[in-house]
């Protein structure tokens, strides 16, 4: 992304304190929907005795791990820092841009509640996009940082459940 195209897409946004407070409060919602849906989903495969429980715990947390490391390694900056522009999302982070943990997490928890509820599952997936796109609205992640987060979290989903 250039410097030019950041201004485009966040400057309308930290023009106009209401669309700021929108894109803010969009990511809160949007993060905090999975984040509550996650234990939900974990305590009723507790309920119900599913033996995937234990494997809904160890998929999402090995992958999790995984990505941190790899983003603490090559700590690409993100965009407020290479710019030097205020993001409109509230961050000082810096470096770990890429690839982007909020949708990893989404999408790796889409995949595993789909294994299971196939619909909640892409609903999880459609939350995943919505979050990918505020997550670059906001200014705290490039687009190669979300699409390389919801491929990363697809795909450790998917291999982790094939592997276990």
């Amino acid at each position: 992304m250039t410097k030019e195209t950041y201004i485009k897409i966040t400057e309308p946004l930290r023009k106009h304190p209401g669309k700021t407070r929108l894109v803010i409060s969009v990511n809160k919602v949007l993060t905090g929907l999975v984040y509550l849906a996650y234990p939900a989903f974990l305590l009723l495969l507790f309920w119900k005795k599913e033996p995937f429980l234990l494997r809904a715990v160890l998929v999402p947390a090995i992958s999790f791990v995984g990505v941190s490391l790899f983003r603490q390694w090559y700590n690409a900056p993100r965009p407020y820092e290479k710019f030097d522009i205020p993001p409109v999302i509230a961050k000082d982070t810096k470096g770990k841009s890429f690839p982007s943990r909020h949708v990893f997490s989404v999408f790796v928890i889409a995949i595993t509640v789909f294994e299971q509820y196939q619909a909640a599952g892409l609903v999880l997936c459609v939350v995943g996009i919505g979050l990918a796109l505020i997550r670059v609205l906001g200014g705290v992640h490039e687009p190669r940082d979300v699409v390389a987060g919801a491929i990363i979290g697809i795909f450790s989903g998917v291999l982790g459940y094939y592997m276990l």
